[in-house]
């Protein structure tokens, strides 16, 4: 198999049996439960894309190594044109989505092939290591998985390391070393998308202390791996919503999971990092994983960004408010916003950085501002929505109002709009607004796009520090020099 069809996800998913627990009860089946049915088929309609002639060419390539033909988020840049061939394939994918789901396959296997092509960081430590690593992304390049990952402990005692936490084993450790492997037990979160992939993939942003050697660990396993357990968060819908009524709640819900490992083997040649904290570390700027990724989150955000932005001005001409200098003013503040983040990804594109190996990355300065600038330009996106759609928001009534004939000269009369947008096409804007920026379904991806990379602060102020060591201010030596230079000299 080269790249998967939507009808392959799908056959892939009904031939497991993972453990999932959804609202206290076990799943039986996940492709029947109502809640994932809808997601499951947007994620197959994805893999239809790539095989669609429109987008075929653009977004897949045929690797000449191999004679096969994958997607691009599996190809290893080695140009400017690479990296405007993986950004089309993002663009695509997340314009599929409206930018609504944010661990489509690309992320992920973007972020398999950087740990590949890195894999130099993991030989110095040990070589089968390395070789596991690569193993793993031609496996999953050949077969076109769907990866999770869990990144993040649970968050208990956060003043406490890992093996600091009152039970041991809370976070994610080695229990038993093996001559095949090792078994793990504890949990990881927050693992987007588990119950409907094919993998997961565990390592971990830096920040282990000594002590934490057990923790320290990097491994990938099938979803159906016995001892793993999926257990999903409340959901925000149920399954059963009417798509009219929530057009997008009901289709792009993300499902996340807390994955508990009850003492699970993980084999020898799925091992990429055993007990060693320098490695755990030195992972992430080692081997490009924060970078290569962030292309696929940036244009990704910039989708939905723009999606939201589009959605309030809509919302704003359905009711002929955007004439009012205040509106326009906030909805131009969001086109603004929407171009910024544009042109920070092309900049990162056009200046993008060669590695010693000839591997290609997007430029990681705008990169990282992208990742600073989104969780507070989509919040305000979303406010101004709020902002726009008022009071309105609240009152739409549901499209089985507009079928009965007892009301339906009501619902015509009192939910039309401007002239010229029909009670309908108003209750159908403002609906789609209301999953946005009011259902629980609109919060979570609120709240995701605020924390998607990380603690926001965090990462500002490692962006400043980072900066100053890269930069030496020179212009203001400049400034300073050329008014000592000019001291005592005559002005005329």
């Amino acid at each position: 198999m080269t790249i998967r069809t939507g009808a392959q996800y799908i056959e892939g998913l009904k031939s497991r049996q993972p453990e999932v627990w959804l609202g206290g009860k076990k799943v039986e089946d996940v492709y029947e439960e109502e809640v994932f049915r809808r997601p499951i088929h947007e994620i197959a309609n994805l893999y239809d894309i790539q095989n669609d002639p429109k987008y075929k060419e653009e977004i897949t390539y045929i690797c000449e190594e191999a004679g096969e033909r994958y997607s691009h988020a599996f190809k290893v840049p080695k140009s400017y044109e690479d990296l405007k061939a993986r950004s089309k394939l993002f663009e695509v994918w997340a314009k599929a989505t409206f930018g609504l789901m944010g661990r489509t396959p690309d992320f992920l296997n973007v972020t398999i092939t950087a740990m590949a092509s890195n894999k130099w960081f993991l030989e110095q430590y040990n070589p089968e290591w390395a070789k596991n690593m690569v193993n793993y992304y031609e496996y999953i390049r050949a077969n076109d998985l769907f990866l999770t990952h869990a990144i993040i402990n649970p968050q208990n005692d956060r003043s406490k390391t890992s093996h600091e936490q009152e039970k041991e084993f809370t976070h994610l450790g080695v229990v038993e070393e093996r001559p095949d492997g090792f078994i793990v037990r504890g949990a990881k979160m927050l693992a987007t998308l588990a119950p409907i992939t094919d993998e997961v993939i565990i390592y971990s942003f830096p920040g282990f202390q000594p002590g934490d050697e057990k923790h320290a660990i990097a491994f990938a396993l099938p979803i159906d791996t016995p001892g793993l357990r999926i257990v999903c968060r409340e959901p925000m819908q149920d399954g059963r919503r009417s798509v009219l009524d929530h057009p997008l709640a009901s289709r792009y819900e993300e499902m996340d999971a807390l994955l508990v490992f009850n003492d699970v083997f993980v084999p020898s040649d799925r091992i990429f990092i055993n007990q060693n904290i320098e490695a755990a570390n030195l992972l992430y700027p080692k081997t490009g994983i924060g970078q290569q990724p962030a292309h696929q989150s940036g244009v990704r955000g910039l989708v939905k960004l723009q999606f939201a932005s589009e959605v309030a001005a809509r919302v704003a001409d359905s009711i002929g408010v955007d004439g009012y200098l205040n509106v326009q003013t906030q909805l131009g503040e969001l086109m603004q916003s929407v171009e910024a983040v544009r042109a920070l990804l092309r900049v990162a594109e056009y200046e993008f950085e060669t590695t010693s190996s000839g591997e290609v990355r997007p430029a990681g300065t705008p990169l990282e501002t992208i990742r600073g600038m989104l969780p507070k330009l989509y919040p305000r996106a979303i406010e101004v929505m709020q902002t726009v759609g008022a009071g309105g928001l609240l009152m739409s009534p549901t499209f089985a109002d507009f079928e009965q004939p007892e009301l339906r000269e009501d619902v015509q009369k009192y939910y039309v709009g401007r002239e010229g947008v029909t009670s309908e096409e108003r209750v159908q804007l403002f609906k789609l607004a209301w999953d946005l920026c009011g259902e629980a379904f609109g919060q979570r991806l609120l709240q995701y796009e605020r924390y998607y990379s990380g603690d926001p602060l965090r990462r500002l102020g490692r962006f400043y520090a980072g900066f100053k060591r890269n930069h030496s201010f020179e212009m203001v030596d400049e400034a300073l020099k050329g008014s000592k230079d000019l001291q005592g000299q005559p002005t005329s």
